[in-house]
């Protein structure tokens, strides 16, 4: 008996078409050329992933060269019910970016995303933290007299957000070759891994000669692995994470203070805001925080003007005898 012919197996990988290629292409050329940091290029890949599939649907051709105005702007109308007026803007951005790339490389003649307008987006000033619940948060950690490996490491990490005003991925990212105590600076990799060299106080020198000392401590306990680089670390000696930063400054937060939301940004927020406050220079505070635009680091003036407004209203005799009622 002849067996039964089995027909061929349908094609289940996905489609190539133009579309898909050249945004292959332009990932590619974030990671190898431009040495984009992989939370830059996943941030692309999700501003311009429903792209693909809208063109699909909407019978639009599957070609970046091919698309005008009008797709471009029907694919963003699509995402307004779900989407905030800053997603909006930054999808706008990755669409502009992508276009760019596209008409340098030859692989458009024209950018229809370079007519698309921005959308109004609210900035909302940075939040900071008064310096006595700052210093309340870093001292958490270590009060009442806590020494462990944990509590020392922990110190240490607050003292680095806030005196440095670290990113949290600069932080969990710092490697024990970068941290040059003797001259009280670190050298961190920035966005778009741009390095820069940040100063060091002498109070978290201190934290992290009292952590660096315990680090040891911190491995597994039955293979007694450790990170050889990370400077950080967990219970078992892996090297601290992005989240597990977050959840240790909000967990410091709720203790000290009550704001178990607080996150990490806040504390770099507050170490701009505190050195604008005692008269540091804004091109200063710039490189500390390793702004690419100097118009990033303005806006903590607003906070300080804010606040200089309000003790103004109610110290000056001038301010308290306008705001008298008149008879």
């Amino acid at each position: 008996m002849r067996p039964a012919r089995r027909e061929p197996e349908e094609d289940q990988s996905p489609p190539t078409d133009a579309l898909t290629r050249q945004l292959d292409a332009f990932f590619a050329y974030l990671q190898a050329e431009r040495r984009s940091a992989k939370h830059t290029v996943s941030a692309y890949g999700g501003d311009l992933a429903g792209l693909s599939d809208f063109v699909r649907e909407h019978g639009f051709p599957a070609d970046a060269a091919q698309l005008d105005l009008l797709a471009l702007r029907s694919f963003l109308a699509s995402l307004v019910e779900r989407n905030g007026s800053a997603t909006i803007a930054r999808k706008i951005a990755a669409l502009r970016t992508f276009y760019r790339f596209l008409v340098r490389r030859g692989m458009a003649q024209k950018n229809p995303a370079a007519a698309l307008r921005l959308p109004k987006v609210p900035r909302p000033l940075p939040k900071f933290l008064a310096i006595e619940d700052a210093i309340a948060l870093v001292e958490a950690p270590t009060q009442a007299g806590a020494d462990s490996a944990l509590a020392m490491r922990d110190r240490g990490m607050l003292e680095l957000l806030y005196g440095a005003g670290l990113r949290v991925s600069e932080l969990a990212g710092l490697t024990l070759d970068a941290l040059d105590l003797g001259e009280g600076r670190a050298r961190v990799q920035g966005k778009g891994s741009k390095e820069r060299v940040v100063p060091l106080g002498p109070p978290c020198i201190t934290a992290l000669q009292a952590y660096l000392a315990v680090r040891g401590k911190l491995r597994h306990p039955k293979s007694a692995a450790q990170h050889p680089t990370a400077v950080f670390l967990g219970r078992y000696g892996t090297a601290l994470g992005v989240r597990q930063v977050q959840k240790l400054v909000g967990r410091y937060g709720g203790l000290s203070s009550g704001r178990g939301d607080l996150h990490p940004h806040a504390l770099r927020h507050t170490c701009a805001t505190h050195l604008l406050d005692a008269g540091a220079d804004l091109r200063g505070i710039q490189e500390l925080l390793g702004h690419a635009s100097l118009s990033t680091t303005q806006r903590y003036t607003h906070v300080s003007i804010d606040r200089l407004m309000e003790v103004y209203a109610r110290a000056h005799p001038l301010a308290r005898r306008r705001a008298a009622p008149t008879p």
